[in-house]
């Protein structure tokens, strides 16, 4: 966990956990495959392999669970905010705006 100076309202859990994402403002219904680096009650932090993704986007987040003690998730997001990491990688910043 992150500590105090990190200034946030909740703290972030690193999770670094497979996920999809499924572009909602896509007609063509294109899903991405993702790295969710962590996560917090308002957002999540995810590594894709593209160069880029547009901040505003909509998307559906998933991820699998592998226990029958902890649900899998779904949730509704906005991107934020997005960073180059490498030529073929990003950071994508979003907000959690439902839990499904």
């Amino acid at each position: 966990m992150l500590g105090y100076d990190d200034k946030r309202n909740f703290y972030r859990m690193m999770v670094n956990s497979p996920c999809e994402l499924a572009l909602l403002d896509d007609p063509a219904q294109r899903s991405i495959l993702a790295i969710c680096k962590d996560i917090s009650a308002t957002g999540m932090s995810l590594e894709i392999e593209q160069p880029a993704m547009e901040i505003g986007t909509l998307l559906d987040v998933s991820i699998e669970s592998n226990s029958d003690q902890i649900p899998s998730l779904s949730a509704k997001a906005k991107v934020i905010r997005c960073t180059s990491e490498t030529e073929t990688t990003c950071l994508v910043g979003v907000e959690i705006s439902e839990m499904k």
